[in-house]
């Protein structure tokens, strides 16, 4: 993607991207038991502290039974509408189509890792 300060972001931790249109189409898919969902903007700095950081530490945020899906809200307004966004970057966890949680913000590595691997385990018991 060219539209960030991070292009290799999205080639190196591997994210299908959505919109406002697919994504519940998506969402329905069988698959993975969970989906993130890494709202974004262009030229977004905290957007980039948080790319920058996942390709840091990339094995960490890579859980066999996690989809993660982006979108760029700057071009796709209408998800940002969606979820009420203040700020980004902001991240939504679902199991299917029902959102579990968000993250709004960056947290930090430690944080964000912490909290999906709480939802792998309350998936893993439903």
């Amino acid at each position: 993607m060219s539209d960030t300060a991070v292009p290799e972001f999205f080639g190196r931790l591997l994210m299908q991207q959505v919109n406002s249109v697919s994504l519940d189409d998506v969402l329905r898919e069988e698959g993975a038991p969970l989906s993130i969902l890494f709202l974004w903007g262009r030229d977004c700095p905290n957007c980039d502290i948080a790319k920058r950081a996942m390709l840091l530490a990339r094995d960490r945020f890579q859980w066999p039974r996690v989809r993660w899906l982006h979108d760029n809200v700057y071009d796709d307004p209408t998800m940002a509408t969606r979820f009420g966004l203040h700020g980004i970057p902001a991240f939504f966890v679902f199991r299917g189509e029902r959102k579990m949680g968000r993250i709004g913000e960056w947290p930090g590595t430690q944080a964000f890792v912490q909290a999906i691997e709480n939802q792998i385990v309350l998936a893993a018991t439903v």
